[in-house]
């Protein structure tokens, strides 16, 4: 549960809108407190975590620096929700970019054999809702349409748990309304970065494994649209099978052809020059990443606008022919389901 909790509203600058600061702390029953506490983190499903960074020193970026003081000494709680409050007020440069309410929400951490690690909340509500509003009048019913915020997924929200605080706290940031501006929430605003974790070097090596398949493979060797599902069946097979990754492995299982093996090793270290960042080549698989990436692993061949074919298994239960109608693939199996 938590122990402390302010709204301000923050319009957008750009359009002119006002920042109206709360003075005082919300008051709320216990029932308030649960339904605004299961509101706000029921929207953190994924376990991928971020850690702010800054250009210079980690205290040059306002958000870590205004937490960090919360954590130190609670009784500022107030003052720094107001800085938090004004800071991303500043950052507003799109005229796109709704107005809304800002929540900061301290919580109490429960105790553990790790200790307790208290958390601090920022929430940002800007969609409106209609909703009806029914009442009895004399011997029948009148209906009136207002406008408030849903409870069924908030806006913007980042969770900062008061552990690694040296290198930038540990996060969970999520932003379910993109419409005004893809960075404000995440870069201009928190200024966030994704954590050097197992989840990361997950996501990133399947990344890198499928533009790898689908962009440089048939471009270097001669390769079908059903070899290509093959490779990806088999990462991803590999991905869930196995609870740790091991690069060795991985492309002895997955690639095999030592020349394969060769051309992903230089796309890797390409891709890591670019995107500038280091892949791990040994970590524990995370299955929540796994889950996440394999919605972009569908191994779908689409042959003109007349079949789509989905591979899901063995390679060898599909022929590539052509004759004189034509191109064809040649499908085996055992029994219809």
């Amino acid at each position: 549960m938590f122990s402390k909790i302010t709204v301000h509203r923050v319009g957008n600058k750009i359009n002119g809108e006002s920042l109206i600061l709360s003075q005082e702390e919300l008051e709320l029953d216990e029932g308030m407190q649960e339904l605004l506490e299961n509101y706000f983190l029921g929207t953190f499903k994924s376990e991928e975590s971020f850690q702010f960074y800054s250009d210079s020193y980690l205290v040059n970026n306002p958000v870590y620096s205004s937490v960090s003081e919360i954590f130190e000494d609670k009784s500022k709680f107030m003052w720094e929700s107001e800085n938090i409050a004004k800071h991303l007020y500043e950052v507003a440069e799109n005229p796109r970019v709704q107005s809304g309410e800002l929540f900061i929400v301290y919580f109490e951490g429960e105790e553990t054999d790790a200790g307790k690690i208290d958390s601090i909340g920022i929430f940002k509500t800007e969609k409106r809702e209609s909703f009806l509003k029914i009442f009895p009048k004399n011997e029948t019913f009148e209906i009136e349409k207002d406008q408030g915020i849903g409870l069924s997924k908030i806006d913007k929200a980042a969770l900062i748990y008061n552990n690694n605080k040296e290198s930038g706290y540990v996060l969970s940031v999520v932003d379910n309304n993109k419409n005004g501006d893809l960075y404000y929430w995440f870069e201009d605003f928190l200024k966030v970065k994704q954590r050097d974790d197992e989840y990361f070097h997950t996501q990133e090596t399947l990344m890198v494994y499928k533009d790898f398949v689908t962009q440089q493979l048939p471009q270097e060797f001669e390769v079908s649209k059903a070899d290509q599902a093959d490779f990806l069946n088999k990462s991803i097979n590999f991905f869930k099978e196995k609870e740790q990754f091991d690069f060795e492995e991985f492309t002895n299982e997955v690639l095999e052809d030592k020349n394969v093996i060769e051309s992903f090793v230089n796309f890797k270290t390409d891709y890591e020059q670019d995107m500038q960042v280091n892949i791990a080549e040994e970590f524990p698989i995370n299955n929540s990443a796994v889950k996440k990436q394999q919605r972009h692993f569908k191994s779908i061949i689409k042959l003109d606008k007349n079949f789509h074919i989905y591979i899901h298994g063995d390679r060898k239960m599909i022929e590539q022919g052509q004759d004189e109608k034509g191109k064809y693939y040649m499908l085996y199996f055992d029994k219809e389901v």
